[in-house]
């Protein structure tokens, strides 16, 4: 039986871990090399790792901590949780020369131009996506960068070298200002607005434990930055199985897709979503979390109707310029015209 009569299995690519790097005690980077596949990022993104076990594994998200404009490999950084299966898994297994599976590179925790001067704000492993927001701006760009980053203690600092590094290759376009609990307590909404008023007119950054990212959002919203000058990246566990096989049997409708330039019309079986018909129909879209948290696989719908199962970053405006999430759209209707085009 085919792939189209049985649903497919997601585009997983195979990438080798050439090096793993103990940063902290507790946090390892691991540099990828995708091969030939089509590994294209942008600075703030994630991968999205398969990891081994019982019932076929589980998927995990790890932020990349690179710079596509750096001329690095790609790399990720893994910071062990209590009880975290993927995160204690990686950072015990793998070695390197061990082969994982990932999807390509998504995520909207990404800035719309290097050029502009920017605030980050990062507590504990949230700093990987700052890291890679911090590396482009500063050798694709010309705006500086004013980076609040809060640990528990020294040696909980991811990149405290490297930070120091740029610094010192960067002088005048680098500030980082370390926020220790063993030496300052608790990050607090006073200490925090003390050391960032001074940049209330940039755009905002923030990457962190939840209660972090809640407070850095609060102190900023009274600064009076506004909402849309402030993006945030939250780390939750995946709760679905991105790699896993999907049904698209039964009744269908049809969907016209453009992607890439080329425009085609598949079957849209009704009790699939957007995304695993046009997966079961051969259609390479793009894809990563299927849980409407990423907006990786948004599209814009041109004709008929769908409902979405679930949203989770799309908001007002963009639902009125008439995105969907692919993963979580379902027919309502016989035919729907969409496109990953613009």
């Amino acid at each position: 039986m085919t792939p189209a009569d049985r649903g497919a299995r997601s585009a997983g690519l195979r990438a080798r871990v050439v090096r793993v790097i103990q940063e902290t005690p507790d946090a390892r980077s691991f540099v990828l090399d995708p091969g030939d596949a089509d590994f294209d990022y942008r600075p703030g993104q994630f991968v999205t790792v398969r990891i081994p076990g019982a019932g076929g594994g589980v998927a995990r998200c790890y932020s990349l901590c690179s710079s596509p404009h750096r001329g690095e490999r790609p790399t990720i950084t893994v910071k062990r949780t209590a009880d975290g299966y993927g995160s204690n898994w990686l950072c015990d297994n793998v070695v390197a020369g061990t082969v994982l599976e990932v999807l390509r590179p998504a995520g909207a925790f990404t800035p719309d131009s290097l050029d502009e001067d920017v605030l980050l704000l990062a507590g504990g492993s949230g700093i990987t996506p700052v890291m890679s927001i911090a590396k482009a701006h500063l050798s694709a760009g010309t705006g500086s960068v004013a980076l609040l980053y809060a640990n528990r203690d020294e040696r909980s600092v991811i990149f405290r070298e490297e930070l120091r590094a740029l610094a010192d290759e960067h002088p005048g376009r680098l500030g980082v200002v370390h926020w220790l609990e063993s030496v300052q307590g608790v990050p607090s909404g006073a200490g925090l607005r003390a050391l960032v008023a001074a940049h209330a007119d940039r755009r905002a950054f923030l990457c962190g434990p939840e209660p972090f990212v809640e407070l850095a959002a609060a102190v900023l919203a009274d600064l009076g930055v506004p909402a849309e000058r402030i993006r945030t990246e939250r780390f939750t566990a995946q709760r679905g199985d991105p790699f896993a096989a999907v049904d698209t049997g039964g009744p269908s409708g049809e969907v016209e897709v453009a992607l890439d330039g080329r425009v085609r019309t598949v079957p849209w079986p009704r009790g699939a979503t957007l995304l695993e018909a046009l997966l079961a129909a051969g259609i390479d879209a793009p894809f990563s979390c299927r849980e409407g948290a990423c907006s990786a696989c948004a599209c814009v719908l041109l004709d008929g109707e769908v409902a979405m199962d679930r949203n989770e970053v799309l908001d007002q405006r963009d639902l009125d310029d008439g995105l969907v999430l692919a993963c979580q759209a379902r027919p309502v209707g016989d035919r729907v015209r969409i496109s990953y085009d613009g």
